[in-house]
């Protein structure tokens, strides 16, 4: 049994994020290659999704009609509410791309201002665009005028140490409109790592006036969420990576939240159900091939928590069939648990390593 935490915060009821009422105030945040429609599914089934994003999409490859960038925005009934994060430089693009996903359905349009990766940022996009007030305030302007449903900016503390520009920012932002703003608690110029600065988001909370600052970064089980709302006031809380390692955590934050405990761990059993649904979700929406082939580029992740040796996991990085999958999941319910595996001893999750790096 985790152990119990008191929370200190007084939880509005409900989170609004313009007019969309969330259910809950916990968010999974976009991750390119992970928070595509089955792991989106998968997670909400486990309980305590506010609200999921899909993986980053560029503007301009959307209004051209790519079938890839298509396929990040799948999307099914039980998929609600959605939000669709976009990217790009150029304010009519943006706007564009938000009004084709407003008529695709989408619940809320969510526009990057955190990807450090150089492919994004070479283009004037993602975080380059926190080294521009002005063009940045105009793209997001443009945005929230061709749209009714809620448009969010994710953004980062700034560009580095140096630039925390993110408080100046959220106003001009709140400002132009937007409905909520998501403060990724690192600059540009840290990537991924080092730690999350909570001073720096508690400036941004306090730099607006009535829109919810949804605090991200290093959040990955109960103890830490309640040292993000205490440290910096935010109004709610979105994780991504956490999500990977523990599937769970809104489900028992929610729980926390209204009982003060977040309820019991979930063991190796159910850590084997959660793989095994992932992969039939993937299998569900595409085929075999399609399945087997997305698998591979997660199934890294699944063996860190489930440390399954080093055979089976080279197997799964190379899965080739369901039936293969499927077999493999009956000899590790068969086995057993590692020894000394325990369920609450989560590992670290690889990041990329620095802003130059890739997923």
């Amino acid at each position: 049994m985790q152990t119990p935490f008191t929370s200190t915060i007084a939880f509005p009821q409900p989170l609004q994020v313009g007019a969309l009422r969330l259910a809950s105030r916990y968010l999974l945040s976009p991750l390119a290659g992970y928070t595509n429609l089955p792991f989106r599914l998968a997670v909400r089934e486990l309980g305590g999704l506010g609200l999921a994003t899909t993986e980053l999409v560029n503007a301009r490859a959307l209004l051209m009609n790519s079938k890839k960038t298509k396929d990040y925005i799948d999307t099914c009934p039980g998929d609600q509410p959605f939000a669709v994060q976009i990217f790009g430089a150029d304010d009519r693009e943006m706007a564009a791309a938000a009004q084709w996903l407003e008529n695709y359905g989408a619940s809320a349009i969510d526009i990057n201002m955190g990807c450090p990766v150089h492919k994004v940022v070479r283009g004037g996009a993602g975080s380059a665009l926190m080294c521009n007030a002005g063009a940045a305030s105009d793209l997001v302007r443009a945005v929230v005028e061709a749209v009714k449903i809620p448009v969010t900016v994710k953004m980062r503390l700034g560009w580095d140490d140096a630039n925390h520009s993110a408080p100046q920012f959220a106003r001009e932002f709140e400002a132009a409109g937007v409905a909520a703003v998501i403060i990724h608690g690192r600059t540009r110029a840290q990537g991924f790592g080092g730690s999350v600065n909570h001073a720096g988001i508690r400036a941004v909370v306090e730099a607006v006036e009535r829109i919810p600052v949804i605090g991200n970064g290093d959040v990955r089980n109960v103890a830490e969420a309640q040292r993000m709302f205490d440290m910096t006031g935010c109004a709610g809380i979105s994780i991504g990576r956490g999500a990977l390692l523990n599937p769970w955590i809104f489900a028992q934050l929610c729980r926390w939240e209204t009982t003060g405990d977040p309820g019991p761990s979930h063991g190796y059993g159910a850590r084997l159900d959660f793989m095994a649904r992932h992969f039939h979700l993937l299998l569900d929406q595409r085929g075999e091939k399609y399945a087997c082939l997305t698998f591979r580029k997660v199934a890294n992740w699944h063996c860190r928590v489930l440390r399954p040796g080093k055979e089976i996991q080279q197997r799964l990085v190379m899965i080739a069939s369901s039936a293969d999958f499927d077999a493999i999941v009956r000899h590790l319910r068969d086995k057993g648990p590692p020894p000394r595996w325990h369920e609450q001893a989560l590992p670290e999750l690889a990041v990329p390593k620095g802003p130059q790096s890739h997923w």
